[in-house]
């Protein structure tokens, strides 16, 4: 069936296209990732930590002591493995941290 002009549109195939258009979608992706940062890294380190941005593959991270930024830069390979089980193929690959 030919769509019509007019036709009704699924929500979940309109957001992501407006999103794009309006050049959000970056923006959406962070807010992906904190709604379910929980569940990827653990209780322990969303305590301390929280996602602030995505450039590309690059999520960075707002840490709330230099104790806890350098303990989770050097479990920075957990913390991206359990993001990749959370996101699958749109996880990011990298990650920073910084006090803040």
């Amino acid at each position: 069936m030919k769509r019509r002009q007019g036709d009704p549109e699924s929500l979940g195939r309109l957001v992501p296209r407006v999103l794009r258009d309006l050049g959000l979608e970056e923006a959406a992706r962070i807010v992906r990732v904190a709604e379910r940062w929980e569940e990827a890294v653990g209780a322990d380190v969303a305590l301390h930590c929280r996602p602030v941005a995505l450039r590309g593959a690059t999520l960075e991270a707002s840490v709330d002591s230099s104790v806890w930024c350098q303990q989770l830069r050097l479990r920075s390979p957990e913390i991206l493995a359990g993001l990749q089980r959370v996101f699958g193929a749109g996880a990011p690959t990298r990650v920073r941290f910084r006090v803040g």
